[in-house]
C-alpha cells in the first residue's frame, strides 16, 4: 500500500554524457559516470537521504526536508568543482529538486506531484546549476543558501506556471556569469510582466504569453503547429516561456534553424535558444531551402 508524506525529491545527472561516450569510449565513459554517481550517492546519504535509483547518467534521491535537499545539492556541485579527477575530465552535473508530498511504495520507489516537479526542475537546470521551486526555499530562513529568481516555468499537471529559482552554491560568487547572476526572487515578475511572442506561419498568427503552455511544432497532427514535410520530425520543436524568456527547444533529427535579427542563421540541434527581437524559424532545413514553411517570430 502506498503512503504519502512530504519529502524532498532530487534529480542529478551528468552534463554532456553523450559527448563523453564519443570522446572517451564506452568503457571509460561508464567508469567516469559511475564514479560521479557514487560520489553523489554518498553526499545524499550524508544529508540523511537515500538513493531511490540510478538510470544511466542520472540519480534520483529523496531527503527528509527542504534544507537537507538544498545543502546536499550544494555539496554535490562543490564536490564536482573541487575533485581533481572530475575537474581533469571536465565532468559536471545539473541538479533539480522540489519539496512536497510524494507517494512512497513498499519497494521504496516514490511517485506523484513532487517527483514530477523535481524532474521538471532538473530538465531546466544547466551544467553546474541547481534549480528548484520558490516554494521549496520559502520558510527555511537563514539556513537556506542564497537563491536568484529565474522567473516562472510550466510544470505538467499544474494549471499555471510556478516560480523557480537558481540556488547559488559557489562560495565565491565574484566570477559568476550573467546567466548565473539572474534577477533576485521577487524581481522577476516585473521583468517578464507582459512578455509576448508572436508567431506567423502561412498567414496564421499565434500569440503566446508567459502563461501559455509549451507550443509544439512538428509533422504529427497532435502538434499545435503542423508542418507536413519529410524533413520535419513528428515532434520537432517547442517554444516555451521559462527562466524569464521565450525559448525554443529542438527535439528533432534534422535540427531547427533560427535567425535572430540580422545575425547569421543558427542551427539548433537537441538544444535550446533564447528567441530575441524578431527573426525566423525553419524546421529541418535552412530558410533558403524551406521558404514556404518559414515561421516568422516577434518577441516583446
Amino acid at each position: 500500500m502506498s503512503t504519502s508524506r512530504p519529502q524532498t525529491i532530487l534529480f542529478a545527472d551528468v552534463s554532456g554524457s553523450t559527448r563523453l561516450f564519443e570522446t572517451k569510449g564506452d568503457v571509460e565513459a561508464r567508469r567516469l559516470i559511475a564514479a560521479v554517481l557514487d560520489a553523489l550517492s554518498l553526499i545524499c546519504q550524508q544529508h540523511g537521504g537515500r538513493v531511490i535509483k540510478t538510470i544511466g547518467d542520472e540519480i534520483m534521491c529523496t531527503l527528509p526536508g527542504a534544507i537537507n535537499g538544498l545543502l546536499a545539492a550544494c555539496d554535490m556541485q562543490r564536490k564536482m568543482a573541487r575533485d581533481i579527477d572530475f575537474v581533469r575530465d571536465n565532468l559536471a552535473v545539473r541538479i533539480g529538486l522540489h519539496h512536497g508530498d510524494a507517494l512512497e511504495e513498499k519497494d521504496g520507489d516514490v511517485y506523484g506531484d513532487a517527483v514530477n516537479t523535481a524532474a521538471r526542475m532538473a530538465s531546466l537546470a544547466k551544467r553546474e546549476q541547481i534549480v528548484t521551486t520558490a516554494a521549496t526555499v520559502q520558510g527555511i530562513g537563514g539556513k537556506s543558501p542564497e537563491t536568484r529568481s529565474l522567473g516562472r516555468a510550466r510544470v505538467s499537471g499544474k494549471l499555471l506556471p510556478i516560480e523557480i529559482v537558481d540556488v547559488v552554491w559557489q562560495e565565491d560568487t565574484s566570477g559568476m556569469t550573467m546567466v548565473q547572476s539572474a534577477i533576485r526572487l521577487g524581481d522577476a515578475a516585473g521583468h517578464s510582466a507582459g512578455a509576448k511572442l508572436r508567431l506567423r506561419h502561412r498567414g496564421k498568427l499565434i500569440e503566446l504569453d508567459e502563461n501559455s503552455e509549451p507550443y509544439m511544432m512538428g509533422r504529427e497532427a497532435t502538434n499545435h503547429l503542423v508542418v507536413e514535410a519529410d524533413w520535419v520530425s513528428r515532434t520537432h520543436a517547442q517554444v516555451e516561456f521559462k527562466r524569464g524568456h521565450f525559448m525554443i527547444t529542438d527535439r528533432s533529427t534534422n535540427a531547427t534553424y533560427v535567425r535572430i535579427g540580422e545575425d547569421d542563421e543558427l542551427r539548433v540541434h537537441r538544444d535550446e535558444l533564447h528567441l530575441r527581437k524578431t527573426g525566423t524559424i525553419s524546421l529541418g532545413q535552412a530558410v533558403v531551402l524551406n521558404v514556404q514553411d518559414v515561421i516568422y517570430y516577434e518577441a516583446d
